[in-house]
């Protein structure tokens, strides 16, 4: 039997460097969970290494929460990546370590803060999360798919950091699952019809998440998911439009 999700997949933790010291799974699960969100991502910078620590605080509150990241291509585009497999997410994680150089600086970026599910530390990574992987936007979607995963375009409509802000284009070749609209987007459009941006030329679905770096952010943009159960296969189902599935801004 098909039902309504309220999804936000772009939501940061305090393992972000431009993330908030109080983004930490308990709260970001209470603040969610006050949203009346149904599904959360946890999507930091280049990073899944606080996502299972929010999915456990989730499963306490009936939560369901996915992981993934941000990753950022060689052309400094970000591109979503969302899975459900923790193996699949700990096997891209790998992949983009070993495409990724540098060290964080602290004073100018700020802290990657690793927690677990109770929000105690226990770690700080020192990568260059901030920083841009040495993969092409083409071959981070290929990996994302290979790995039974869902590559969505990160805020298409940001001047900055967004494929078309970065490449002037969507890759011909490129796959996306979706295309993501920023807030302040959806909000504009608020009152048009569903699709009716400019970016539907592109021939991708349409969502919009949070993106939020604060916890009074989360929630502030979302999609309604149509579908039997929370899930990657359900979601994508969703996005495809198969057995009435749907999603809607």
């Amino acid at each position: 039997m098909l039902r309504e999700f309220r999804v936000d997949l772009h939501i940061h933790t305090c393992l972000s460097p431009c993330g908030d010291l109080t983004m930490l799974p308990t709260g970001i699960v209470r603040q969610a969970r006050m949203k009346k969100l149904d599904i959360i991502g946890i999507s930091d910078h280049n990073s899944s290494e606080n996502a299972a620590a929010v999915r456990k605080a989730g499963e306490k509150e009936g939560l369901y929460v996915v992981g993934g990241m941000e990753v950022a291509s060689r052309e400094e585009a970000h591109v979503l990546a969302v899975f459900d497999d923790p193996d699949a997410l700990k096997e891209i994680q790998g992949i983009i370590y070993n495409n990724l150089t540098g060290e964080n600086d602290e004073k100018y970026f700020g802290e990657q803060i690793v927690v677990d599910e109770n929000d105690e530390i226990t770690g700080v990574n020192s990568r260059l999360l901030m920083g841009a992987s040495d993969l092409t936007v083409e071959e981070i979607v290929q990996i994302i798919h290979r790995l039974g995963g869902l590559a969505i375009a990160s805020h298409v409509d940001k001047e900055v950091f967004s494929v078309i802000s970065q490449l002037g284009f969507i890759p011909e070749n490129t796959a996306f699952d979706a295309l993501e609209l920023s807030p302040n987007y959806k909000f504009r459009m608020s009152g048009q019809e569903p699709g009716g941006s400019e970016y539907k030329r592109y021939g991708f679905p349409h969502v919009s998440f949070s993106d939020a770096h604060y916890l009074e952010d989360i929630g502030r943009s979302y999609t309604y998911f149509v579908m039997e159960e929370p899930g990657i296969e359900e979601m994508r189902k969703a996005l495809r439009g198969i057995g009435e599935r749907s999603v809607r801004l």
